[in-house]
């Protein structure tokens, strides 16, 4: 490495997940092309990285915030682009990062330019960014028969209480649920199969379990407000949206990238089916070139005389929902199912809800700064599919839709404490 070139983080290399930081180097010659590198490992040992070729200014100084990368695995002005264009080193793999007690651990460095990979390494950082905040406590819940963790931010509160549904991914994903709370919300996530002492394979869910899950939030000593906000991701998305239509509690809902319907597993409540599974149909996989498929006509249409009765009847829902469309979703077809709803909704003259669309965005819409992935496996269909979505523009809508989604809960589960903290 060189001694005289300065490769920094700012404001610091410890941060959090959902945190930017600012990329310096100093101590080049005038004018001196470099390229910056990052990699990581994940969870599951798969190795991520990316690249980025940049010219010095004239004082030997690149800053990413102001300066273009001029090839690599992005280009342009992308202060953060060498986080979310890391790629895997498989095909088809998604980023895991899971265990919130477990940093995303980044390796940035500076490297001569050279036709031939591998220049000298001039200089090298790393960027620690944690999962867990500071006084953020977890809890391992196993009581009343909810398995999952329980996310509890530092203070007096009140806060407000989200359930965070991650359900179909298998086990437990932490990393939302911990940075949610990290930002002043009370926040279970729960696992639905496979976790623990639970069932590997379900063939039905039952309303029920998520209906004690609100009540184990509602009792929580530091929860402010009457009411839950819960959040959620492609299956879970009906899930969501039944609770706020069957359950009492529910205030707010985040709905992302899902569907109208309940699908692919039927839905009971109180030992009674309450909605059947609207199913796939195979035979519309559309192979590609990359052996990854897409799947947005998988699912069969919601709307056919057949399958009206898997519609959720969102009409009977009283608290307040954001409808969040990723517009090249290729999994499934989420724009189509946010008209029905809203069709439904004014049809009953409900106007609780709201809609935000990101163009060029794909179908797993995360908190921002993690590696965009634009294709990996599903256990449903059991091949790899495409998540569909153009990497800078995925990037930018997880970075808006985060904020979106605090200031969403924030507005409809406030309490007095919330609102006071909110406007400091």
């Amino acid at each position: 490495m060189s001694s005289q070139v300065r490769l920094r983080l700012l404001p610091r290399a410890r941060c959090m997940f959902d945190e930017p930081v600012q990329v310096k180097v100093a101590g080049l010659r005038s004018r001196q092309m470099v390229t910056l590198k990052a990699r990581s490992t994940d969870e599951k040992g798969v190795l991520f990285s990316s690249s980025a070729t940049f010219r010095a200014d004239g004082s030997g100084q690149i800053d990413l915030e102001r300066d273009p990368s001029l090839g690599g695995t992005y280009t342009g002005v992308e202060p953060m682009g060498l986080l979310w264009s890391m790629r895997p080193d498989t095909l088809h793999m998604k980023f895991q990062r899971t265990m919130s007690l477990n940093p995303h651990m980044v390796k940035i460095s500076v490297h001569e330019e050279e036709k031939q990979e591998g220049g000298r390494m001039l200089a090298e950082v790393t960027n620690e960014r944690l999962l867990i905040g500071d006084g953020v406590i977890r809890r391992t819940v196993g009581e009343e028969n909810i398995r999952g963790v329980l996310f509890t931010p530092p203070g007096e509160g009140p806060f407000p209480a989200v359930l965070d549904l991650y359900t179909f991914s298998g086990g437990l994903s932490e990393k939302r649920a911990s940075l949610l709370a990290g930002r002043g919300f009370v926040v279970l996530t729960v696992a639905l199969y496979g976790q623990s002492d639970m069932a590997r394979n379900i063939k039905e869910i039952h309303l029920d379990y998520f209906e004690k899950a609100v009540e184990f939030l509602q009792k929580q000593y530091k929860v402010g407000g009457k009411g839950v906000g819960v959040i959620s991701l492609s299956k879970s998305g009906d899930l969501a949206l039944s609770m706020a239509s069957y359950l009492q509690g529910v205030e707010a809902v985040v709905w992302i990238n899902a569907c109208s319907a309940n699908t692919i597993l039927p839905l009971y409540y109180q030992k009674s089916q309450i909605l059947p599974a609207l199913m796939i149909d195979l035979s519309k996989l559309i192979p590609t070139e990359s052996e990854a498929f897409n799947t947005k006509k998988v699912l069969n249409d919601p709307r056919a005389e057949e399958n009206e009765a898997t519609l959720i009847p969102v009409e009977r829902a009283e608290g307040r929902l954001l409808f969040v469309v990723s517009e090249d979703d290729l999994i499934w077809d989420s724009k189509a199912y946010v008209d029905m709803m809203v069709e439904r909704l004014q049809r009953h003259g409900k106007d609780n809800f709201e809609i935000v669309c990101y163009p060029g965005a794909g179908h797993i819409l995360e908190p921002p700064y993690g590696p965009y992935c634009p294709s990996g496996f599903n256990a449903v269909v059991g091949v790899p599919v495409l998540r569909g979505g153009e990497a800078r523009y995925h990037a930018a809508a997880e970075v808006h839709l985060w904020k979106k989604i605090q200031e969403f809960f924030r507005t409809h589960l406030s309490c007095e404490a919330t609102q006071t903290k909110a406007k400091l």
